[in-house]
């Protein structure tokens, strides 16, 4: 038997006639019979078409609910966050206590002696002149002299580091060790009084005038 083309389920398309009532009733349940065919592919979105677009208080609820696949979030490891933690503190070293020093303290300059030098009965066994040197060299030059002179026995020893000028010091010219006048008449002392060398000084004190008055030290030296 040969089928046939299935008749067509449009109504007849008549310019001249409308649909009586009850073939509207017919069309409309044998419509509603029909089902859709499972069978149909979905329909593929176009690479290039538009996303469809959230509402922004919608996509910012799903962004934060769902985690990102791509990066998920590493399991936290206590041993690492303390870490890190110690790491970002700033290093403070330990506070140490200042090194004991084994040189003795200066004593008081003997004044009977300080008159016997002005008047020659004690002579001077050395001079040092410190003029127009800067600090680090006046420096090394002081320390090289009461050493030298130490060895050789010698007890009353003369240090002239001029008077200079009332003037305030210059402080990048004193870091730079630019020499300025009557910085060493003020740093000597300061020196002589420093552990290394008061273990070979006895005690200081200001010249008489005979040999430069302020611009001038006697200094009584330790026996080597």
């Amino acid at each position: 038997m040969t089928r046939g083309k299935p008749p067509s389920l449009d109504p007849p398309r008549r310019r001249d006639r409308k649909l009586t009532p009850d073939e509207e009733t017919l069309w409309s349940q044998v419509a509603a019979s029909i089902a859709p065919d499972k069978k149909a592919k979905p329909r593929v979105r176009r690479r290039g078409a538009a996303a469809e677009t959230l509402p922004a208080a919608d996509a910012d609820a799903g962004s934060a609910r769902l985690p990102s696949p791509r990066h998920p979030a590493p399991p936290a490891d206590p041993a690492a966050e303390r870490l890190r933690t110690a790491s970002a503190r700033p290093y403070v070293p330990p506070v140490s206590a200042p090194a004991k020093s084994n040189a003795p303290p200066l004593a008081e300059f003997d004044r009977r002696k300080v008159r016997h030098i002005a008047r020659g009965k004690v002579e001077i066994d050395a001079r040092l002149d410190l003029h127009g040197l800067r600090q680090s060299e006046a420096r090394y030059r002081l320390v090289g002299f009461l050493h030298a002179a130490q060895s050789r026995g010698h007890r009353t020893v003369l240090v002239i580091t001029g008077k200079g000028a009332t003037t305030p010091v210059d402080p990048l010219a004193h870091a730079l060790g630019e020499p300025q006048r009557g910085v060493l008449r003020r740093l000597v002392p300061q020196w002589l009084g420093e552990p290394d060398l008061r273990a070979l000084v006895v005690s200081f004190t200001t010249a008489s005038l005979r040999h430069g008055g302020d611009g001038a030290l006697y200094v009584h030296l330790r026996r080597g």
